[in-house]
């Protein structure tokens, strides 16, 4: 069964969209959707193996599909890769800056390197690729770009330097959107909450008793679907988002909204939507 999308059919024929971290997890999945609706797309990321197994992915599907691999905190390195990029593939229409990465650490117990190294890959990162981007293609051409942030709205405990990086490039997508705009280029975020991603099985086992237990903190009572963040990247690429730029987008289930002096009930109201046809449930959420 193909991607069940809610957008149509070649919506994005004859564009050229890079995802970064589209190796696994919600890139992988915003990858094959816009695969799915025609683009090509060019996926990046640290580990070629991973890269190579969702690009098999996409190929089988009958996808358009480039790769690279490289580390988007190198500046010199971003150079050369978006160059090499774009010499093969023409210019980009999108990118998706959704490559990132953390670890549960209160930030007492944080380094300095740790810190730094968290920063760099979802701050830093996203700054160079979109910076190059609007260099050597953008800038003539236009585009649009979609940050992928979180949901650090009241403070992230444990992860207080991804929160900081994320509060970050939600302000670089405000100043971008508006730096950028004479060039035709419109700059966006989607900040996605508790998301069944592979990305959970990652952290150590008292960070995955905390997830699970995040569950009943959700006014919606569930986890959302990397499908769920897919369908709000795609929609700020289309023309129907047109008029829409230095937003975010919160894909996060109403948690920003609760209130000390308000308990949801609990329930069962709300279906999620699973239009990813190779979603894989984590492990850590498997019971």
């Amino acid at each position: 069964m193909p991607y069940q999308s809610v957008f149509r059919a070649d919506l994005f024929a004859g564009q050229i969209i890079i995802v970064t971290g589209g190796g696994s997890g919600i890139g992988r999945c915003i990858a094959h959707e816009l695969a799915a609706l025609g683009a090509r797309v060019v996926i990046t990321g640290r580990s070629r193996e991973k890269l190579e197994a969702v690009s098999a992915e996409i190929s089988e599907d009958g996808g358009s599909v480039d790769l690279e691999d490289f580390d988007i905190r190198s500046e010199d390195v971003v150079a050369e890769k978006i160059a090499a990029i774009v010499e093969r593939n023409g210019p980009i229409a999108g990118l998706i800056n959704n490559a990132g990465g953390q670890f549960a650490a209160l930030l007492e117990d944080t380094s300095q390197k740790g810190w730094e190294a968290v920063v760099r890959t979802n701050l830093t990162g996203g700054f160079l690729m979109s910076r190059e981007l609007v260099r050597q293609s953008m800038k003539d051409n236009g585009g649009n770009i979609v940050n992928i942030t979180a949901d650090f709205w009241n403070g992230m405990p444990y992860m207080g330097h991804s929160g900081a990086a994320r509060a970050g490039m939600t302000n670089f997508t405000e100043t971008a959107a508006l730096e950028w705009a004479h060039y035709g280029i419109r700059v966006n975020a989607v900040a996605p909450g508790i998301i069944a991603s592979a990305g959970l099985d990652t952290y150590d086992e008292a960070a995955k008793k905390r997830i699970r237990e995040r569950r009943d903190s959700v006014p919606m009572r569930r986890y959302g679907t990397e499908a769920e963040v897919s369908a709000a990247v795609v929609f700020l690429l289309t023309p129907a988002a047109g008029f829409i730029s230095g937003e975010t987008i919160r894909v996060d289930g109403a948690v920003p909204n609760m209130q000390p002096s308000y308990k949801v009930p609990d329930h069962k109201s709300f279906t999620a939507f699973e239009g990813f046809h190779r979603a894989v449930t984590p492990k850590v959420l498997e019971d």
